[in-house]
């Protein structure tokens, strides 16, 4: 059992999503004073202060004065900049900041398998539990893609292993954060809103590698740039035949055995097919039978909002993509359609550039749908090689794909930013297009 830490401390935790209120909780169990502050005011996140404060917390939704030297630990959400000022007065007073992972770690013993990438997260740690899980493994996915690694320690269930999707921002305040298996999908631009420099955000992924030993395992992509690994090292490619698992002529490989079909499971695409050679090489790991691992990758079904079929009407295909938040995901489920494209994109403005992807435009779109802050940005990116059209909210969007399809075409919500600038977040984003798509007659 770790050292409790935090018994009779004071706590400051930094935000009240998810993580922040998953930490107070389990700061609360373990026996610290907690101040929570969050500026953001809005319906849930003050009935979770509410249900905090009744659990002893203090909650500030409107700080005023801030005085550092008063705390022993600062825990910060993933969604708080870490440049922020109150996270950079805590640092000057020699504060501690943590990050919500972090914390769950301190008091875990169970071995973690952790995912990140900047794409395929949520699939790929899915696809694991699942094969664990088919194996006869406990264990549970958590993390970023819903329940906070937080309410899993705290929830003290048994499991033989625990399944975290890790992003870049619970990355970046590790401290002695340790999986027995890291898996690194991929790496392509994203949250330049967040990172001053491409390098920055390469830098915060490569963290969860940098306390593993040669007792641990990394599974990685050999098209990434990677730092020497002190874990031994197993790739996954769909483009590296050379790799340990392999994608080609559509089907999965182990070790130069052909195991899978890809045909014959729910998914599709090279970029698929390496979030499945994932979950095969960590069940590989884990002593998971062969045909229980393939039977884990036939019977999963992808995630709401990752390339989702809505419906068909009229012979036009309705897809809801609402998760793919950057250029890259984009990129990968435009190429991955096999009929004419009417695109929905655009949202918050994360600092992309949207020009290189006009010779894909040109190969698979009839239009292309721009929407939110970045859709000046799209129409000139692309404006003079397929046809664009602005909407002012999703609404009007999905009037206008139906409009422009033909029948035997696709109108493909693939929005290449995040969300932020008109929904909640993309699942809200992706549930609205669904919505509307029912409407339409």
């Amino acid at each position: 059992m770790k050292e409790n830490f935090v018994s009779g401390r004071r706590v400051v935790v930094m935000g009240l999503g998810e993580s922040g209120r998953a930490a107070a909780e389990l700061l609360i169990q373990k026996g610290a004073s907690v101040i929570i502050r969050d500026s953001y005011l809005n319906e849930r996140i003050d009935q979770m202060a509410r249900q905090l404060q009744l659990r002893g917390a203090r909650v500030e939704t409107q700080p005023a004065g801030f005085t550092p030297c008063r705390f022993d630990l600062g825990v910060l959400s993933p969604g708080i900049d870490p440049q922020v000022p109150l996270v950079r007065q805590l640092r000057r007073a020699r504060v501690p900041v943590v990050g919500e992972v972090e914390l769950a770690a301190r008091f875990c013993d169970t071995p973690v398998v952790a995912v990140t990438g900047t794409n395929g997260k949520s699939t790929t740690t899915e696809l694991v539990a699942a094969a664990l899980t088919a194996g006869g493994l406990r264990t549970t996915a958590c993390g970023n893609l819903g329940v906070p690694f937080s309410d899993v320690v705290r929830g003290g269930d048994f499991y033989n292993v625990i399944t975290l999707e890790v992003s870049s921002f619970q990355l970046e305040t590790i401290e002695h954060f340790r999986p027995r298996v890291a898996v690194y999908l991929n790496f392509t631009p994203d949250h330049l809103d967040r990172y001053p420099t491409l390098a920055a955000y390469r830098q915060a992924k490569i963290r969860i590698f940098m306390n593993q030993t040669a007792a641990d395992f990394a599974v990685v992509n050999p098209a990434c740039e990677l730092p020497a690994l002190a874990a031994k090292k197993i790739t996954i490619s769909a483009d590296h035949d050379d790799a340990d698992y392999t994608f080609r002529d559509g089907a999965l490989y182990a070790g130069g055995q052909k195991i899978l079909m890809q045909e014959a499971t729910n998914l599709r695409g090279p970029h698929n097919a390496e979030n499945q050679l994932a979950a095969l090489a960590v069940a590989d790991l884990y002593g998971v039978a062969r045909p229980d691992a393939i039977a884990a990758l036939r019977a999963y079904r992808a995630l709401p909002h990752r390339c989702e079929l809505v419906r068909e009407l009229d012979g036009v295909t309705y897809i809801n993509d609402s998760k793919a938040t950057n250029i890259d995901a984009l990129e990968k489920a435009l190429a991955g359609q096999t009929r004419p494209v009417v695109l929905i994109a655009g949202g918050k403005d994360k600092g992309f550039d949207f020009a290189p992807l006009k010779a894909l435009m040109v190969k698979k779109a009839r239009a292309v749908v721009a929407i939110g802050e970045v859709q000046n940005q799209l129409v000139r990116a692309w404006g003079q090689h397929v046809p664009c059209h602005r909407a002012a909210d999703l609404a009007e969007a999905v009037s206008l794909g139906r409009r422009l399809a033909k029948p035997g075409d696709t109108v493909l919500l693939s929005p290449g930013c995040s969300s932020y600038d008109m929904f909640k977040n993309f699942a809200d984003r992706g549930q609205q297009f669904k919505e509307l798509v029912a409407k339409l007659s």
